[in-house]
């Protein structure tokens, strides 16, 4: 079994950070893993993506083209990458900067007010982790160890900042459209 995701949105909105989380999940989980960052050369501001595979097989390749999750985080990945999921993809969506829907029937989409879920909670940098609460619960992925998974990505530096992180993933875990 072998999941390609993908994650996409501008930079700043912690993009390669969850893909980090969900890398090191699966990692925990005994998986083959791959995380591969990319960013736009605007940084903050630009556009980021990573791509993560998590496998029970060696990954051949880090670059996820076809993804079977796509978690899209503004509406220019959106708009670049719908076309890539492969049909019965799960595609994640922050539906409060992403107004419009996805265009495809072959996949299931979730819409989830990231962004402002976070911002009404009092972390309004954490949307990205929301999203990922979300999709950990509808793929199945990294749930298994949340917060040692946490642990790796969030330095000692910021280690005031574990638990809000993990309240932003059990937020997203426990949202339910509509």
């Amino acid at each position: 079994m072998t999941t390609r995701i993908l994650i996409a949105g501008f930079g700043g909105q912690g993009v390669l950070f969850a893909g980090k989380f969900l890398a090191y999940g699966g990692l925990m989980d005994g998986k083959q893993v791959s995380w591969l960052p990319s960013y736009g050369p605007e940084m903050r501001g630009g556009t980021a993506n990573c791509s993560v595979i998590i496998s029970d097989d060696p990954v051949g390749s880090p670059i996820v083209s076809k993804p079977d999750v796509l978690m899209v985080m503004n509406l220019p990945s959106l708009d670049k990458y719908e076309a890539a999921a492969v049909p019965g993809a799960k595609i994640f969506v922050d539906s409060t900067l992403i107004e419009r829907k996805v265009e495809r029937a072959d996949v299931s989409t979730y819409y989830i007010p990231a962004t402002r879920m976070a911002q009404e909670s009092g972390f309004p940098t954490l949307a990205n982790m929301m999203m990922m609460g979300k999709l950990m619960r509808e793929t199945g992925l990294g749930g298994n160890h949340i917060e040692d998974a946490l642990k790796k990505v969030v330095s000692a530096k910021h280690a005031d900042l574990f638990d809000v992180n993990l309240k932003a993933i059990r937020m997203g875990y426990d949202y339910q459209e509509g």
